[in-house]
């Protein structure tokens, strides 16, 4: 991370007193199975959500939102269809979105129609490694993480044991979370959609991104204090998130 530590955990205090403070609308088409859990945490984080994806009305919600949630998780036609209506209608306006294309390792199908979105200028784009490997035929290392930050012009978001946020000039390395986490359902579609949310308050989308994982990861980490598995963590990082404040994030931190 090029920006020193203590400046940047500054800037993250302030995305989260900033993103409360502003309650940005946030649309989301996203996994069928996550939308529940995803409204919950963005209300949690005093966001606005809004889930539909209707064909012959997204357009009118991403006109009122702040930014954009992309997720093919559950990749029927009508969330084919409301995808490419929402990007179009987020590009015309200046929306920032981010786009998790997941699975396209797994449904060739599914990598033919996410390879286009990638170039249509998202703010950021979430992959595991897998998924990076199958977009960017490269592994995911610093070096090729920077190289297609620079190639797509948006900020690459790679979520394992330690996350990566890379925008060609600066990486982040991020080891927040518990291990429960990833045993919950949806946990990675909201994580994502704090990110949103904080792009949706900070226009650097490097420094959104890094705050939204670091926030969201400290959360879970806060939730698994007191959870007996990852049944009451995914009911306790609701409450977490919600009363996560500035300095507990800075407190907990775990970022190079």
């Amino acid at each position: 991370m090029h920006a020193p530590e203590g400046e940047f955990l500054a800037v993250a205090a302030d995305i989260l007193v900033r993103l409360r403070r502003q309650q940005p609308r946030i649309h989301c088409i996203t996994n069928a199975v996550a939308q529940t859990f995803t409204a919950n945490i963005l209300l949690a984080v005093g966001a606005v959500p809004s889930m539909t994806i209707a064909p012959e009305e997204v357009a009118d919600f991403v006109v009122g939102a702040d930014a954009l949630l992309v997720n093919l998780g559950t990749l029927d036609r009508g969330r084919r269809d409301a995808t490419g209506i929402a990007i179009d209608r987020a590009s015309e306006l200046g929306v920032r979105w981010l786009l998790d294309p997941v699975f396209i390792e797994r449904s060739p199908t599914r990598a033919v129609f996410a390879q286009p979105l990638v170039r249509m200028h998202p703010s950021a784009v979430h992959v595991n490694r897998s998924e990076f490997a199958a977009m960017a035929h490269a592994e995911a290392e610093a070096d090729a993480l920077s190289r297609f930050a620079m190639e797509t012009g948006a900020v690459i978001v790679v979520t394992d044991e330690t996350d990566f946020v890379a925008d060609g000039a600066r990486l982040a390395r991020i080891a927040n979370g518990h291990p429960w986490m990833a045993l919950v359902t949806g946990m990675g579609c909201a994580a994502l959609a704090l990110v949103v949310a904080c792009l949706a308050v900070e226009p650097d989308p490097w420094r959104a991104a890094t705050a939204g994982l670091l926030a969201f990861g400290i959360a879970g980490k806060m939730a698994a204090e007191a959870a007996r598995g990852p049944g009451s963590l995914a009911v306790g990082i609701i409450d977490a998130v919600h009363r996560l404040d500035p300095s507990e994030l800075v407190a907990r931190v775990r970022v190079t």
